[in-house]
């Protein structure tokens, strides 16, 4: 039976020793479990260096031994072989995608960025195909940023190794403004190969309790494109997804909707993070993007923010879609400029067509677009 949004709520819960989560910025939440670094790999724990954010955080539902992600000490060749241009899509036109210029002075002011958006999920530990959200580790959104006055045409987008890896804790994501939890910049200027190594990539590794447990691969869960838009004192994540065509019961269970947004806030460093949510470290933000803070404790996201590991920003529902975060400003307006709905809708409609022609199903088309093959993580699907 498929599982509800509602039973979600209870089963995250119970899971938190009976504590809710996601009722305002203070929420308690699960920042948890280490993202894999490479492909096929077992780790010891004798070798400890490179440890990332996840490495210092333990679980506090699943059994990690000392809690502490081990790197890697055997590796496996890898499918993806870059020298040789093995990769899916190598018969379509390979990074030629963005048109820079071509929507130069018609973009609205309000359109702070704009660029692809992909939504992913990992199973539990040692969970593969999880039946229902409940077996959710963790939720994740790619941004793939793009030059706010280009267009798409055909082919795959170039590797400019500016991808943004974006982590849920709270597994699902908001869809009104009574939910709202924590998420966090995990990896920031990624590039396509650091992505496929240390994101969609299974591993296994050693715990002293549990023995050997196994990461599952990234699955993808939805592409489309976004904008990050102002409309004077809010800054919003507006999407509309391009693949799948008709969202199923995977993307709903996971809050997403063919058309969303959320309210998005950052969090000021210098103030101590709500209990559960903290992270090891902070984001080492320059001189010049703290003083934007000024005392505040939140402040209306900035693209900019979004390009420091470890940022963590609020995410807020939006029950009305994408009416609130692509209202038309004046200013814009009065410059006869593309309202931002309108803007999205052209970038969505290159979007489909682009990705129509890159292969005939949708997590081929997806991979293709990561420089990944298809064959060698989990399909996308509509149902669990």
């Amino acid at each position: 039976m498929p599982t509800t949004r509602a039973a979600e709520k209870n089963a995250v819960a119970k899971d938190d020793s009976g504590k809710d989560e996601g009722k305002g910025a203070g929420s308690k939440h699960e920042v948890q479990d280490k993202t894999s670094p490479k492909s096929k790999r077992v780790k010891t724990e004798d070798d400890k260096d490179q440890k990332t954010i996840e490495d210092t955080i333990p679980s506090p539902t699943e059994a990690y031994g000392n809690g502490h992600a081990i790197p890697e000490a055997k590796k496996e060749s890898t499918t993806i072989k870059e020298e040789n241009g093995d990769t899916q899509g190598q018969d379509q036109k390979t990074g030629t995608a963005e048109k820079h210029g071509a929507r130069q002075g018609a973009v609205p002011s309000s359109i702070l960025e704009k660029g692809i958006i992909y939504f992913f999920f990992r199973g539990r530990v040692n969970i593969d195909e999880p039946s229902d959200v409940n077996e959710i580790k963790r939720s994740y959104m790619v941004l793939r940023p793009l030059d706010k006055d280009a267009k798409l045409g055909e082919g795959t987008l170039q590797d400019a190794g500016n991808l943004r890896l974006i982590a849920v804790p709270k597994k699902v994501f908001p869809r009104s403004g009574r939910e709202r939890w924590i998420a966090f910049v995990e990896k920031s200027d990624a590039s396509l190969k650091t992505l496929r190594e240390e994101f969609l990539s299974s591993s296994d590794y050693e715990t002293k309790t549990a023995g050997t447990r196994h990461n599952p691969a990234a699955t993808p869960a939805a592409e489309g494109i976004y904008a990050i838009t102002t409309t004077g004192r809010e800054s919003h994540l507006a999407y509309m997804i391009t693949l799948p065509a008709e969202l199923g019961e995977v993307q709903t269970e996971l809050g997403l909707r063919k058309k969303g947004s959320f309210i998005i806030s950052t969090r000021n460093p210098q103030y101590e993070a709500p209990r559960n949510v903290a992270l090891p470290n902070g984001p080492e933000y320059p001189k010049d993007v703290q003083d934007e803070f000024r005392a505040l404790r939140w402040m209306p996201s900035q693209p900019r923010h979004l390009d420091f590991i470890n940022t963590q920003f609020l995410l807020i529902g939006e029950s009305s879609g994408i009416a609130k975060a692509t209202e038309p400003q004046k200013e814009d307006e009065k410059k006869d400029k593309e309202t931002p709905k309108e803007e999205l809708e052209k970038l969505e409609d290159e979007d489909t067509h682009r990705m129509e022609t890159l292969k005939d199903d949708d997590s081929t088309a997806i991979f293709a677009d990561l420089g990944a093959l298809a064959k060698d993580y989990p399909k996308l699907e509509t149902t669990f």
